[in-house]
């Protein structure tokens, strides 16, 4: 069973929605450590849409009006999900610092894996160089 990860934030966005219109519609937006997830109804109770942040590349064009700031998530296969926030709520901000602390974990992961991976090789070889 997964573990329920711990929540960072939680409130309320408006996400640009994909039909003709480009309606904003407000979210319940719930951001962890490894994910953003938006809620339609304003509660947990429905089923939310989970962007993981292994699946998206970068948070994008932040442009600030009077009342709103306004960015992009772009996701790893270059699909764009615009969204807007109150201009003090620095929801852009909260989601960018998370993704690059999961960015930077993930790439700290990897080189021990590759470092792990160099070691025992090595090993390997120097095994193999000392047989008779």
């Amino acid at each position: 069973m997964k573990m329920p990860a711990e929540v960072i934030r939680e409130g309320e966005l408006e996400k640009r929605s994909d039909s003709l219109f480009q309606l904003w519609k407000k979210k319940l937006v719930v951001l962890t450590k490894d994910s953003l997830s938006l809620f339609p109804d304003g509660h947990k109770r429905a089923k939310g849409k989970e962007l993981g942040f292994g699946s998206i590349l970068k948070v994008d064009c932040v442009e600030r009006t009077g009342k709103y700031i306004y960015f992009t998530i772009v996701t790893k296969d270059r699909k764009e999900i615009d969204f807007r926030c109150p201009d003090q709520s620095c929801w852009n901000a909260s989601i960018t610092m998370a993704l690059i602390d999961f960015q930077n974990k993930r790439a700290i992961q990897d080189f021990k894996s590759r470092q792990e991976l160099e070691q025992a090789a090595g090993t390997q070889e120097r095994r193999l160089a000392r047989a008779p």
